[in-house]
């Protein structure tokens, strides 16, 4: 088996800057098992998290559709990060994301509240090796790469876990086509 973990989050955001005192926080993991040799989807995860210095605003509900009724119900980052680490195996095992917008964002929260990174250091940037394989000039958001693909969007756009289902679509898109 050669299983890759497919992380998507969605962080507390704003239409424009944050309001004074509150910073972006990861408010919900996605989380997507991929056995690459099978070359399959094999498990679909999501773990809620509680922002400690920021609210979820109603710009950040339109997008996700979570509230912030839902995500006081969500555990503390640094439970989340274990629970990536003892229950994922994020710390062993390869991982990709859409960009490195979720790698960035990791490093940052771990950096700022002194939680340890639960990721191994063999991040992919799923977004980067398919603009590579289909020649594209420009890096395409999630929804633009399936519509290429031929692929359909899966769930809720903006959800973590929907994401990381449709992102690992498109990884097993790239292994058909011999680009993963």
């Amino acid at each position: 088996m050669s299983l890759i973990n497919v992380v998507d989050v969605e962080a507390t955001c704003w239409d424009g800057q944050p309001p004074p005192g509150q910073v972006n926080e990861i408010i919900e993991i996605g989380l997507t098992v991929v056995d690459l040799a099978a070359r399959t989807r094999v498990a679909k995860h999501r773990i809620l998290v509680r922002p400690r210095r920021s609210r979820v605003s109603a710009f950040c509900t339109e997008l996700t559709g979570l509230t912030q009724d839902e995500v006081d119900q969500g555990v503390p980052f640094a439970e989340a990060c274990r629970i990536l680490a003892r229950d994922h195996h994020t710390n062993t095992t390869p991982w990709a994301s859409w960009g490195d917008y979720d790698r960035k964002q990791f490093t940052r929260q771990c950096e700022h509240t002194n939680v340890e990174y639960p990721f191994t250091n063999d991040h992919t940037n799923a977004k980067l090796r398919f603009t590579e394989a289909h020649e594209l000039r420009k890096r395409p958001g999630m929804a633009q790469a399936l519509a290429l693909a031929g692929l359909p969007l899966e769930g809720r756009h903006h959800r973590g876990d929907d994401d990381s289902w449709n992102i690992a679509a498109l990884v097993l898109h790239l292994r058909a086509m011999d680009a993963w």
